[in-house]
């Protein structure tokens, strides 16, 4: 079944990384892809540490907000998240979950192509249980989806300047 995790709250991989938990505490496999992320936050780490989840993310030198991008970086992240939702596809059929951390922004942002993904979904999504998550999921995904779960911010400290902290924003 395919899972949305949405919305402009705080949790959305934080849900993700909790079903990948209950997944490898079933004995099942995870395949783990983060998109717009480095690699560094720090659920990582534990990820890695569980020998059957496969932790992936796009091997791009500069992360960042796409709003923060220019125009050659926008350039190069098209270019490798699209490597990564290929790295995926390729790697899919080893996993019973597939999570897809950020995969919405891609889309939203055209970094990824609708098609692939759509196509990859539809292929899967009675054979696997994948998660998508980010904000703004597009109709058609709502609509193939079996869960959508909405994340609505209603504080966060961000609006008063806060910055991220290590162990809770990543």
């Amino acid at each position: 079944m395919i899972h949305i995790y949405c919305g402009d709250g705080k949790g959305k991989t934080t849900c993700a990384v909790g079903l990948a938990i209950r997944m490898l505490g079933a004995n099942k496999k995870v395949l783990f892809a983060q998109f717009f992320k480095d690699g560094s936050s720090s659920e990582v780490e534990i990820l890695r540490s569980f020998d059957n989840l496969k932790y992936i993310c796009a091997n791009s030198p500069s992360i960042k907000r796409f709003a923060n991008m220019t125009d050659e970086e926008k350039a190069k992240a098209n270019s490798y998240y699209r490597e990564l939702l290929q790295d995926v596809i390729q790697k899919s059929e080893y996993y019973d979950l597939i999570v897809l951390d950020e995969i919405l922004s891609t889309l939203n942002y055209n970094m990824v192509d609708k098609d692939i993904l759509l196509n990859f979904l539809n292929t899967n999504k009675s054979t696997k249980e994948i998660v998508l998550t980010g904000r703004n999921p597009n109709d058609a995904l709502i609509e193939l989806a079996d869960y959508v779960s909405e994340i609505k911010k209603v504080k966060h400290h961000f609006d008063n300047g806060v910055t991220a902290r290590k162990g809770i924003e990543y």
